[in-house]
C-alpha cells in the first residue's frame, strides 16, 4: 500500500513483528482481525470473489493488507452483470467485488474479458442489466448519471483533451461546469498542474498538439482530479505510451494516490503494470471474476490455472531477459 496507508497501521498498532503486534486483540494479524475491517479475500472452497461482508484472508495466510483492512468500502459491486443481447450471452456475469477507501485495485485480464465494461458501469457510462453498484454508500442507479460522473474522475487511453482549449482550460472544464468561481478554478488548475509536473506558468497556455503523449496524459489525469473526486477510474491510461514515459507516470500515479487519498480502479492487460501498481488485483476471464487478492498472495497461491499462468508470465519474461544478458539463446 501507500505510505499514507502504512501510517494507519503504525498509528493504531505496535510495530509489525513485535510480540505486542502479534498478540493484540483486534490487530490485523490477530486471528480475529480488526473489528468490522475490510480484509484481503480468500476461500478454500471457491475463487477469491469478494463482497463487502466476505473479505477474508487466504486460509494459508496470516497476512493482512493495510490498504483494505482498516478502510470501509468506497465501491461495492453486487451480482453485477451486463448483456447486450437480452441474456443470450454476457460481457460481465455475477461480479461481486468491494474496493476499499484509498485502495488501488487493478482489473486485469485479456481483451474481451469484461474489465472495461465493469469499469464503465461504475460511473454509468454503461448501465448494468443485473446487480447493483454502490459508490460511497450510494446506489448509483438512484443517482443522476451526469452528477455521478462529475464526482468520479475518469482517465482513458485516448485522453480526449479538447484540441482548441489550452491546457489550463482543459483542466478547468469540470470546475467551470460546477459553477466554481474563477479564482477557485485558477487556484485548482495551478495546484494540479504542479502536482503532475507541468507548472501552469510553463504549460497552462499551451495547446494539446504542443505536448508529448506523456504530457497529454498528465493533463488528462489533472483534468480528472479537478473537482476533487474521491474515486478515480482509469481505463488502460498508459497503454499507448513508451516504456520510459509509462514508468514515470506509474510512479507519479502512486504518489498522487497517497497524497490525495484516492480510491482508484485501473484497467490493464499488462501483468507487470498490475503487479507494480496494485494494492489488490481482480482477475477477470470471460466476464467473471476468477481471482482477487494482493499481488504477492496471487503469485504465491493462485486460485486456478488461469491466474497461475498470468502470475508466472512476468517471471518467465524476466528469465528470458536474464538469459539474453548472459549470452544464452
Amino acid at each position: 500500500g501507500s505510505v499514507a496507508q502504512g501510517s494507519v497501521v503504525r498509528a493504531r498498532w505496535p510495530l509489525r513483528g513485535t510480540a505486542a503486534a502479534s498478540a493484540a486483540p483486534g490487530h490485523p494479524r490477530h486471528p480475529a482481525g480488526p473489528p468490522g475491517a475490510l480484509r484481503d479475500p480468500g476461500s478454500a472452497s471457491r475463487p477469491h470473489v469478494s463482497g463487502e461482508d466476505d473479505l477474508r484472508p487466504h486460509p494459508a495466510s496470516t497476512r493482512w493488507y493495510p490498504s483494505t483492512w482498516a478502510r470501509r468500502a468506497m465501491i461495492r459491486l453486487e451480482g453485477l452483470s451486463k448483456s447486450y443481447d437480452s441474456g443470450r450471452s454476457h460481457a460481465v456475469r455475477d461480479v461481486d467485488l468491494s474496493v476499499a477507501e484509498g485502495e488501488l485495485l487493478v482489473l486485469l485480464g485479456e481483451s474481451g474479458c469484461g474489465k472495461t465494461t465493469t469499469l464503465k458501469m461504475i460511473n454509468r457510462l454503461v448501465d448494468p442489466t443485473g446487480g447493483r453498484i454502490f459508490v460511497d454508500g450510494e446506489d448509483v442507479s438512484h443517482t443522476d448519471p451526469v452528477r455521478l460522473r462529475r464526482r468520479i474522475g475518469y482517465v482513458f487511453q485516448g485522453i480526449g483533451l479538447f484540441p482548441h482549449f489550452s491546457v489550463a482550460d482543459n483542466v478547468a472544464v469540470v470546475p467551470n461546469l460546477l459553477g466554481w468561481t474563477a479564482e477557485d478554478t485558477a487556484r485548482r488548475v495551478d495546484e494540479l498542474l504542479g502536482m503532475v509536473g507541468l507548472p501552469a506558468r510553463d504549460y497552462g497556455s499551451r495547446f494539446p498538439a504542443e505536448l508529448s503523449g506523456g504530457q497529454q496524459q498528465r493533463v488528462g489525469v489533472a483534468r480528472a482530479l479537478a473537482a476533487r473526486p474521491r474515486v478515480l477510474l482509469m481505463d488502460e491510461p498508459f497503454g499507448a505510451l513508451d516504456p520510459v514515459t509509462r514508468d514515470g507516470l506509474q510512479d507519479q500515479l502512486k504518489a498522487l494516490q497517497a497524497a490525495l487519498g484516492l480510491t482508484i480502479v485501473l484497467v490493464t492487460h499488462d501483468m507487470t503494470e498490475a503487479l507494480l501498481l496494485a494494492d489488490r488485483i481482480a482477475v477477470m476471464k470471460e466476464g467473471r471474476l476468477c481471482g482477487v487478492g494482493a499481488p504477492a498472495e496471487l503469485m504465491a497461491a493462485p486460485p486456478d490455472d488461469y491466474v497461475r499462468t498470468l502470475m508466472e508470465m512476468p517471471k518467465r519474461q524476466a528469465d528470458r531477459v536474464e538469459n539474453l544478458a548472459g549470452g544464452d539463446r
